[in-house]
């Protein structure tokens, strides 16, 4: 996973950190490198708070670079939201750790692995992707920024209630699948298939940069003859290596979106959406 990077020059800093001043409106400023937690702030401060996303519109958060003006922004603001050490640098750059809010501790982070028993090391990201962990997220969110958002407890209570709705939908669609095993070309998927037992088959690892080895893929590609996989899922722009396992053992292949940036023409809850259709056909879900 590439490290963001931090500014070399403190003058800079300061002056671009002038630039930002006064700027809120008087609203509390809530900052955020990634698209899954812009919603949820958008979510749970509503319109009481101002978000400022350094990662920009369609930067995936593995790939996000941190210029002097994003450092005095995130300075700058009143709560940083995110997930300590998946973006090492976002960490380094707040300054006063009071501002920091991690939401690892209410969403259960767990390490990254796959169904073919490799450990990876470090912690699986992608906890967005389960709406129970997201549901917690919120709530522990609506906590945090109530003191300086009031209200934020109530409309945290109402994304929660919403979050899990989608959790229902997802264990409806997906409890009278023919198939199980969820093989995809990259290992975001970790606390999906755990929450809906599910089998996830990575091709790649959690990060979607890393390359797979030819054994790595020789040994999907066995798994998925093995156990009779009918559909190859792939995130935008990795679909060469689905494509490859799919062609190998006479499958299709599907797009799950890792929604790690906000899907085009919707949100959180319609990517999730789009997600559990192309599973319940994939997986041949009654």
């Amino acid at each position: 996973m590439r490290r963001l990077l931090l500014p070399l020059l403190a003058v800079t800093v300061l002056a671009a950190g002038c630039s930002d001043a006064g700027s809120s409106g008087g609203k509390p400023q809530v900052a955020v490198a990634a698209y899954p937690f812009a919603w949820l702030v958008q979510q749970v401060g509503g319109d009481a708070v101002r978000l400022v996303d350094v990662a920009g519109s369609g930067v995936e958060p593995h790939d996000v670079e941190l210029g002097p003006r994003e450092v005095a922004r995130l300075q700058s603001a009143d709560l940083v939201v995110g997930l300590k050490g998946f973006q090492p640098a976002l960490d380094d750059a707040v300054e006063d750790r009071r501002k920091l809010f991690d939401l690892g501790p209410s969403v259960q982070q767990h390490a990254a692995s796959s169904d073919l028993g490799d450990e990876e090391g470090g912690l699986d990201p992608h906890v967005w992707l389960d709406p129970v962990r997201m549901a917690d997220a919120a709530t522990a969110l609506g906590e945090r920024l109530e003191r300086l958002a009031p209200g934020s407890r109530a409309r945290a209570a109402t994304t929660a209630t919403a979050l899990k709705a989608l959790d229902a939908r997802y264990r409806d669609a997906l409890a009278g699948c023919e198939r199980r095993d969820l093989v995809t070309s990259h290992t975001a998927f970790g606390y999906l298939a755990e929450r809906y037992d599910l089998q996830q088959v990575g091709v790649s690892g959690t990060s979607p940069e890393a390359e797979p080895s030819p054994g790595r893929l020789a040994e999907v590609v066995r798994y998925a003859r093995d156990n009779g996989v009918t559909t190859v899922f792939t995130s935008p722009g990795e679909s060469s290596v689905a494509e490859t396992v799919a062609r190998e053992v006479g499958a299709t292949t599907a797009t799950l979106l890792t929604l790690e940036t906000r899907p085009q023409g919707g949100d959180y809850l319609t990517g999730m959406d789009a997600d559990l259709t192309a599973l319940t056909k994939g997986l041949g879900c009654a």
